[in-house]
């Protein structure tokens, strides 16, 4: 092992675990998969910790080359991040479901498409997690090191399914009413979330484009 191998171990572990927020994801889980069956719901929950597991090993290995290619920012992807979190938090504030399935709309087309967008990418997979996975990949020196990257993604992930496949019985325990105050205090924080993404990305584009100007 190399020198300081353990405290990357930790560090790379503790960024991701708190930028996923395995804990976060369960009342938007429950409330978008409150109208599908125990098998579909599983069915939504390994389908979207695949998908972010899949584009957070993406990012991490491609992130720096993908965003040069495109001449894109991490910066614009966190004010895109923040604007669809924050309409996210909005309807769990309301205690609503953040998508109804619609009448012309088939469960599958319906698992598929919530399981994509919100839950993967930005709930699960979000800007935060993203530019964490990026920056700790590039800081890896040593293939030790890269390899942790990668270990800690799948570590966290797979917390994350434990929280969601478990997520019906958290809830229930909790009691209906219960779920919709969780429900609207996880939008809110969801929210606030959301707005320091969205500023903290916006903030350095304004002052490269004020700089520009002068």
């Amino acid at each position: 092992m190399q020198p300081g191998l353990p405290d990357f171990i930790l560090l790379a572990f503790t960024s991701l675990f708190t930028m996923v927020n395995p804990l976060g994801t369960i009342p938007v889980y429950t409330s978008m998969t409150s109208n599908l069956s125990s098998a579909e719901a599983r069915k939504v929950a390994f389908k979207a910790v695949l998908i972010a597991t899949i584009t957070l090993f993406l990012f991490a290995f491609a992130g720096k080359f993908i965003f040069n290619f495109f001449a894109i920012s991490v910066n614009s992807l966190k004010v895109v991040g923040g604007i669809i979190f924050f309409m996210a938090g909005f309807d769990m504030l309301q205690a609503r479901l953040i998508r109804t399935k619609q009448d012309n709309e088939n469960s599958g087309d319906f698992v598929n498409d919530i399981a994509i967008t919100p839950l993967a990418i930005p709930i699960i997979c979000g800007p935060g997690a993203m530019t964490v996975s990026i920056v700790l990949y590039n800081e890896a020196v040593h293939w030790e090191e890269k390899l942790v990257v990668f270990g800690a993604i799948l570590i966290v992930m797979m917390i994350t399914l434990l929280f969601l496949l478990s997520g019906r019985k958290i809830i229930s325990f909790v009691g209906e009413n219960g779920n919709k105050v969780l429900m609207r205090i996880m939008g809110l924080i969801v929210m606030v979330i959301a707005v320091e993404f969205l500023f903290s990305g916006l903030k350095p584009i304004l002052q490269d484009i004020f700089l520009q100007g002068k």
